[in-house]
């Protein structure tokens, strides 16, 4: 909030409130109450003054970066984790949980640009200049799970959900505001079959023929890099021809099973609190499944088979490779439940763990209840798959950047005069 009013200050006989006002789209009572103390201005203002009334000031990290790029519906930073290690620097972040936020925070703490919360609220004039947009934006109204949730309970999904689904176009419009030389766009892959293929039909058409980009898609399963089955749809974007091709990635043909993420209880690895503890850094008993819950999944998989339906647990062990991790998995963790041997009652994956299977570094610090880990590493993306495709983009964002450059440095051409 200092460096706000310290931006304030500093436009003081350069601007009237009256012009304050209107380039910032205010009223003038609402200035004069910002620069009094009387109210707090919102967090994004800070880069609406940068980018709209001090368009010449840069900082040394934004010269230094080799590109930038924005966080949209960032969560936890794993499409981030991604770009940051190809040079790129984050100048925008937008994350709607305040659970998330805490958890972005803790492991980003140099993070000195504008953390939004929503998006909807947030001018597009006010996001700073950006060669690349990043976008895991929400994909419930398109999940299979979130599908089936919304109709049973009678309401719309896809873009007919208000409250989610229409965030695509706050995408769209900050794309056509900013034009980033790229895009990456990130989605469940029921995204390209729902509603018979109507919805990602209106997002092509938007992204392609009313934005004019060149546009990419694939389906990527990040078992090629982690334990577990989790499809998702990537979408990339290019503001000009490119010679972008998913051909160049370089996916592993064969992935790791679950022995790798899962806590060794041997005391070869240290006792993470409250996670695993003593001198084996044996897994908390806390996350054994009680003897009421074991029975009623197991009677409830049984009445399932009975039907003929596929529904039940999934039991896994160290050779296995797991089901997708949902961000329902806090509410009984049926999808991968880890055998501690027969006659024993299987347990939950950890935080840790979940962090390991969605290929987040042991570094990557849990701040937030495990509830709240759950519902954030199960609505995460597979940091390697990230890392993939961010190196296989970059190439194609820097040559944009350079031919941009060239562009602004070239000579007028002369005219001979007569």
């Amino acid at each position: 909030m200092e460096d706000i009013r310290h931006l304030l200050a500093s436009l003081r006989g350069r601007y009237n409130q009256r012009e304050l006002a209107s380039e910032l789209g205010v009223d003038v009572r609402t200035v004069r109450r910002w620069q009094v103390g009387e109210t707090d201005p919102p967090p994004y203002l800070a880069d609406a003054i940068r980018q709209r009334l001090l368009p010449l000031s840069s900082s040394d990290d934004d010269d230094n970066a080799a590109f930038t790029f924005i966080d949209l519906f960032a969560g936890i930073g794993g499409i981030r984790m991604g770009f940051e290690a190809q040079g790129g620097r984050c100048v925008f972040t937008s994350e709607w949980n305040p659970w998330a936020q805490k958890t972005y925070l803790a492991n980003f703490p140099e993070s000195t640009h504008t953390f939004a919360g929503d998006i909807t609220k947030v001018d597009e004039r006010d996001i700073p200049d950006h060669d690349l947009l990043l976008a895991g934006f929400p994909c419930q109204p398109f999940s299979i799970a979130g599908v089936s949730k919304k109709n049973a309970l009678g309401r719309k999904h896809g873009f007919a959900d208000e409250a989610q689904g229409t965030l695509f176009f706050d995408v769209a419009r900050i794309i056509k505001a900013k034009q980033p030389k790229a895009f990456l766009l990130e989605n469940v892959k029921n995204l390209a079959s729902h509603d018979k293929g109507n919805t990602f039909r209106v997002m092509m058409k938007v992204l392609q023929k009313e934005l004019g980009y060149h546009v990419h898609w694939k389906v990527i399963d990040g078992q090629c890099y982690v334990p577990q089955h989790r499809e998702r749809i990537l979408i990339v974007g290019f503001r000009e021809p490119t010679d972008f091709t998913w051909n160049d990635l370089q996916l592993p043909k064969q992935g790791p099973t679950l022995k790798t993420i899962l806590h060794p209880q041997d005391g070869s690895e240290p006792a993470e609190p409250p996670y695993t503890e003593g001198p084996k850094a044996k897994v908390n008993p806390k996350y054994t499944l009680t003897a009421h819950l074991w029975q009623y999944l197991q009677d409830y998989a049984a009445k399932h088979r009975a039907a003929g339906n596929g529904f039940g647990f999934g039991l896994v062990d160290g050779d296995s490779v797991a089901r997708t991790l949902s961000a329902r998995y806090y509410k009984d963790g049926s999808e991968i439940l880890v055998s501690q041997g027969p006659r024993k009652r299987p347990r939950r994956l950890t935080p840790r763990e979940c962090a390991r299977l969605m290929g987040f570094p042991n570094a990557f610090r849990i701040p937030v209840s495990d509830t709240q880990a759950y519902k954030q590493f199960g609505n995460s993306v597979v940091v390697p798959v990230m890392r993939e495709v961010a190196r296989i983009m970059t190439p194609r964002v820097l040559d944009l950047i350079r031919e941009d450059q060239e562009g602004m440095h070239q000579p007028p051409l002369l005219v001979a005069n007569g």
